[in-house]
């Protein structure tokens, strides 16, 4: 497995998270390969590393519904 050091990275909030502070998930686009994200409610706490190719696959089922709750 491999690190990446996400200490200085920029995040940005998901626009799928909603404006009261709950369920609020950022995203870096700092890399090419792999996209970091963790929750917002806890910057220090961990940070998932998708690859790119699958963070896009995954955006585009939330965005057609595919994924619903």
């Amino acid at each position: 497995m491999r690190s990446i050091d996400v200490s200085a990275v920029s995040w940005r909030k998901s626009s799928y998270s909603n404006s009261d502070g709950g369920a609020c998930v950022e995203v870096s686009d700092d890399f090419a390969a792999v996209v970091p994200v963790r929750d917002s409610k806890a910057p220090h706490g961990p940070v998932l590393a998708f690859p790119a190719s699958g963070w896009t696959s995954f955006l585009g089922a939330v965005k057609s519904g595919q994924l619903t709750a």
